[in-house]
């Protein structure tokens, strides 16, 4: 009877203590999970993420030019100046993917030679 009693006790604590075990890994491998989506999370607002389509880079003037252009041909995308000294640049649209940008660069390129898909940022 004592035999079956220590018998019971050692096997309860065997299973406590893998159990504790177990959540300890299961708690570690969500708080690297956590950690990894924080960094990215930190890394895209710093340096951004997605695709724009760059029409120009050079001079302010042309710039300008291009960027109204654009914005007469184009009224309802988005587009900005951007200056990264001493260069402009002309930049379009907010496209999570590339391919998402590969199709409007298809529709741009018949107005506008030239342009380029860019990542956010550059």
């Amino acid at each position: 009877m004592k035999s079956k009693r220590i018998a019971l006790l050692l096997l309860l604590f065997f299973i406590a203590i893998s159990h504790r075990t177990y959540s300890q890994k299961k708690t570690t491998k969500l708080e690297k999970i956590r950690n990894i989506i924080s960094k990215k999370r930190n890394f895209n607002k710093e340096f951004g993420f997605g695709y724009r389509i760059q029409l120009y880079n050079g001079n302010e003037q042309q710039a300008r030019q291009i960027l109204t252009r654009f914005n007469v041909d184009f009224p309802d995308r988005f587009s900005k100046l951007v200056y990264n000294s001493p260069e402009w640049k002309v930049q379009v649209g907010n496209y999570k993917t590339k391919l998402e940008a590969d199709k409007d660069l298809i529709t741009f390129q018949k107005k506008i030679t030239g342009i380029i898909v860019v990542p956010m940022g550059k």
